[in-house]
Order: structure tokens, then C-alpha cells, then sequence
């Protein structure tokens, strides 16, 4: 099943940052997207992730259109089937990391998973505010709050740079399995090749054009 579609997706600021992007995301499917800064990695995935409108092209969830989607559906879309990690976390500072992972489970109508807590190792600190944790902490619990959501669509943004190595090769797999359990697809930005050549496939953001590597 496809999950997600975009078609000739082009934006600018100052300057044309891309044209005439195109990708598709089916169940099951991992796929990673590389490229030098400033190439307009993360803006894509904004436009993807519908956070960003596109100057031009389109984007389809589950075989709806979502740039003509009312605003009360799209809402419910995005509460309910994306899940995002980008590199600013949006944890709740006054909160608890336990907290966090509790407001998304009432939000989402989903369960707090305390094996996935155990396997990010954060089981032991959950209780603790979020200002007393260390960077990877924090991005772990922005990692177990996304999952607790239960998306069939992920879009991740450099979710290992805080972490790591051994950890970042944890917590991929974490994302490879809920993908294949869920019948979900992870769309993913990085830097780093070797964690992107884990995913089905790559491509690279590069001279507005998106390649195929993989």
C-alpha cells in the first residue's frame, strides 16, 4: 500500500532550493536522504511531513491530497498517523520525561510501551524532569514519544546526532522493527552514509535534483 506520495515538489526562498521532487513511501519501507548542507534536506522533509507548503507539486497521505485537506482532518492525520523526530526535540521543559510520553499516549489513545523505554534506556530516568536530562536522553524520550503515538508515517530528521554509536544502531533498529510490525515507512535525513544505506533506499539531495543511490 502507499503511504505517502509527493510529485514535482518545488520551493525557494531567496533562491530555488529544489524542482520537481518526487517520491513515494509504500508500507514497509525505509528510505533515507542524504546531501550537504543547505542542500534542502530538512525542507523537504517539512513539505513531506506537511509542515512546510511546497511552492509547487503535491503531497498525498494514504490516497488524500493533503494540501486541499480541511484543516480539522489534517489535524486528526497528524495526531494520529505521523510521527516526527527532528533535531529540536519540542519536549515539554516543565514536564516530567514520563509526563511527555503520557500526553502523547491521551492524545493518541495509545498505551506507553515500558519495553521500548527499557530498550532506550530511559526506563531509569523517566521520572525525572526534562531540563535534569542530557541531550541523548532527551532525544531518546522524543524518540519513545513518537512511537508511543503508533504512526504509520515517520519522518526523521538526524535522530542519532546526540547518540552514541552503539546506542544510534539501537535505536535504528527499533525504527526498522515498528516499521515491519506496523506495516508503517520511515522517511529519513541524515548526514551519516552508514546509517542511511541501512534503509531500503537512498537518495541524495543534490543541485535541486533527487537521485536514486539505492
Amino acid at each position: 500500500m502507499n503511504l505517502l506520495s509527493a510529485k514535482n515538489i518545488s520551493h525557494a526562498f531567496e533562491y530555488e532550493l529544489f524542482c520537481d521532487l518526487s517520491l513515494d513511501l509504500e508500507e514497509k519501507e525505509s528510505i533515507a536522504i542524504i546531501g550537504i548542507s543547505g542542500s534542502g534536506k530538512s525542507t523537504f522533509l517539512h513539505i513531506l511531513s506537511t509542515l512546510l507548503r511546497p511552492d509547487s507539486g503535491s503531497v498525498s497521505m494514504f490516497g488524500e491530497d493533503v494540501l486541499s485537506m480541511s484543516k480539522k482532518k489534517l489535524s486528526q492525520i497528524k495526531r494520529h498517523k505521523l510521527g516526527l523526530v527532528f533535531q529540536s526535540h519540542y519536549l515539554f521543559k516543565g514536564f516530567s520525561a514520563l509526563e511527555n510520553l503520557e500526553v502523547a499516549a491521551m492524545l493518541s489513545e495509545q498505551e506507553i510501551d515500558k519495553e521500548l523505554l527499557r530498550r532506550l534506556d530511559i526506563d531509569k530516568c523517566i521520572d525525572q524532569k526534562v531540563t535534569q536530562l542530557s541531550g541523548g536522553q532527551q532525544q531518546r524520550v522524543s524518540i519513545a514519544r513518537v512511537l508511543t503515538k503508533q504512526p504509520r508515517i515517520l519522518f526523521i530528521d538526524e535522530p542519532t546526532g546526540n547518540l552514541d554509536k552503539e546506542t544510534a544502531n539501537e535505536v535504528m533498529s527499533i525504527f526498522f522493527e515498528y516499521i515491519e510490525k506496523n506495516s508503517a515507512g520511515v522517511i529519513l535525513v541524515t548526514h551519516d552514509k552508514e546509517l542511511a544505506h541501512r534503509c531500503k533506499k537512498v537518495y541524495k539531495l543534490q543541485n535541486k535534483e533527487l537521485i536514486k543511490l539505492k
